[in-house]
């Protein structure tokens, strides 16, 4: 028993099981606007799953691929897949297993969410390998993460309207964001060794001002899945509030790189929260 507890934390190490806070609230915010209210407790739990399975999936083979490149960077040699607790076996079966449980997941759903399934699976396994030729990376996180709130619509009504495209529009932005953000921590050993990513190749203020220009068009995708999607006050001040947030943790960087982590992990975890309560006032007292 102490033995799994021990795999189970490694694994949970492994993937930082506590992030899944940044999509999850995408996912409920589509469901519930899709189903203008509460959408069903069956809906609930397969939402779940499949959104912890998909991003199981991603972070397992994030950290395969990356085996090599966490061994040499000081900031994660210590990570579960460099240091021996998970051999690289163990990880594979890690990463079939999620992707089985996703793909039953989105049959047991609906017939879009199952044709869906696999392409959505190679999405998120790319982002792994794109920083190794093109710098686009931080885009390709954020769509991985901003095909969030199309599978939360496609599991309630097995459509995608366009407001759903504007909500995930804007999460694209926002994750690719704050991955600018993040990255700035591997600018030299990015550079060192030739990794490429949008601080290596231009430089801090440029992913500065990338990074502060992809949350500005957030704020404005936001605002617009609002407006198309005909929510009320709440959901506004969800979308223009959002903006503020974003605003501080570009001024938290700029002021001092060592503030990173808050940036990154509390003020982006609070907004998706924040941001779903707020749709559920919207449709509470619409």
């Amino acid at each position: 028993m102490d033995t799994f507890i021990k795999k189970a934390k490694d694994f949970n190490e492994l993937v930082m099981f506590e992030h899944s806070i940044f999509s999850l609230p995408f996912i409920f915010i589509a469901m519930v606007v899709a189903a203008d209210g509460w959408f069903g407790f069956g809906l609930f739990i397969l939402g779940i799953v499949a959104a912890l399975s998909a991003r199981n999936f991603a972070m397992g083979v994030n950290r395969y691929a990356d085996r090599d490149i966490d061994a040499q960077n000081p900031r994660t040699a210590n990570r579960p897949n460099v240091d021996g607790r998970l051999d690289s076996t163990s990880i594979l079966i890690f990463i079939g297993v999620n992707a089985l449980l996703f793909v039953i997941v989105a049959f047991m759903i609906n017939s879009l969410a199952f044709t869906l399934s696999i392409p959505i699976l190679a999405v998120l396994g790319s982002y792994s390998y794109f920083k190794r030729f093109s710098s686009l990376a931080h885009v390709i996180l954020g769509i991985s993460l901003g095909l969030a709130p199309i599978a939360g619509v496609v599991a309630v009504t097995a459509t995608i309207p366009p407001w759903s495209v504007l909500l995930s529009l804007g999460v694209i932005f926002w994750v690719a964001g704050f991955d600018l953000l993040y990255s700035l921590q591997d600018m030299d050993f990015d550079k060192e060794k030739n990794l490429h990513s949008i601080p290596s190749h231009f430089g801090a203020d440029a992913a500065l001002f990338i990074s502060a220009l992809f949350h500005g068009l957030t704020v404005i995708f936001w605002i617009l899945f609002v407006w198309v999607a005909g929510l009320g006050f709440f959901a506004f001040v969800a979308a223009f509030g959002s903006g503020f947030v974003l605003a501080y943790e570009q001024y938290l960087v700029r002021k001092d790189f060592t503030k990173i982590d808050r940036a990154f992990f509390t003020l982006n975890g609070y907004l998706g929260i924040a941001f779903f309560a707020l749709i559920i006032l919207d449709k509470v007292f619409a």
